[in-house]
């Protein structure tokens, strides 16, 4: 790319928020914690959970259709992130959920979801290991894009699953809501319970436990999930070079780039260009900005 033009006028109103974004961010990056942003790209409301979830606002609240949170996560964190559906919360948090539910609260905290759901799984360390699972079964599309935290981001692969298993779920393993509309597609092993689908007893090793008809199902709907549970080579992914991370319910496009600030420079998940042209700054600073501010408000 050719040189960037100098400063113009009005350079300096940039500059306070160029400045909170740079050092924030690399305060954040050196101590290791992780910026998790939630984006809800289904048409209808999502109740995203986490657990544990301290540090994410309780581990449970409602996502409008369009809406985005950002959380930190702490040093260390490992959890599981799922969205449940169909969910109503009275003011004191208690309600049901259609799918997801995690008993009858609103925030999850230490609980975990109901079978069937769709879960995202992380492990932060030196290398983060990270995933999505279908082992119980599927309630929405999710993909998890690791995000660039440095200028000399070379790229992690995203994980997940961005076809809709609803649409061809076997009829035994679907569940319906009202007026008998698919909702949820329950896992072989939830239903049927024998030890070929759960990979138990004398199957309880990658030899014997193979993809069975359903499993093949998942996964040809989700490469990128774990379809069974010895499904590590093409499920299970890894990243070393400490990212934030983006999980997004019903995701139409995996390979969607993800782009950030940082180090003076605009990175961008799945590659490891960068570039610095003005008009992106000022674009990435105003979102900096807004994030910023969505992070300070009470969720």
């Amino acid at each position: 790319m050719g040189r960037s033009p100098g400063p113009r006028r009005g350079s300096a109103l940039l500059l306070p928020l160029f400045l909170i974004c740079f050092f924030s961010g690399a305060m954040r990056h050196v101590e290791s914690a992780r910026e998790f942003t939630l984006i809800n790209q289904c048409k209808t409301e999502v109740w995203p959970a986490v657990t544990p979830g301290e540090s994410f606002g309780g581990g449970g609240y409602a996502l409008r259709a369009g809406d985005s949170v950002v959380f930190t996560a702490p040093v260390g964190w490992s959890g599981r992130v799922w969205g449940r559906t169909g969910c109503t919360f009275d003011s004191a948090g208690n309600g049901t959920c259609e799918t997801g539910g995690c008993g009858t609260s609103l925030q999850c905290e230490s609980a975990s979801g109901a079978a069937p759901a769709t879960l995202a799984e992380f492990t932060l360390a030196a290398t983060d290991y990270y995933d999505v699972s279908l082992l119980d079964g599927f309630n929405l599309p999710v993909v998890v894009t690791p995000t660039p935290t440095s200028a000399n981001w070379t790229g992690c692969a995203p994980a997940g699953c961005d076809g809709d298993l609803r649409r061809g779920c076997p009829s035994e393993l679907a569940v319906k809501g009202d007026g008998g509309k698919v909702v949820a597609c329950r896992s072989a092993c939830d239903v049927f319970g024998t030890d070929q689908y759960c990979c138990r007893g004398q199957y309880a090793n990658p030899v014997a436990c193979q993809p069975t008809f359903y499993s093949k199902k998942f996964k040809a709907a989700c490469p990128a999930a774990y379809s069974y549970a010895y499904d590590d080579p093409s499920s299970i992914f890894t990243c070393a070079q400490s990212p934030d991370y983006t999980i997004t319910f019903c995701s139409s496009n995996m390979k969607q780039s993800v782009c950030s600030y940082r180090d003076s420079r605009l990175v961008c998940s799945g590659s490891g260009r960068s570039t610095s042209s003005p008009l992106m700054l000022v674009m990435l600073l105003l979102l900096c900005s807004f994030l910023s501010l969505q992070f300070a408000s009470p969720v």
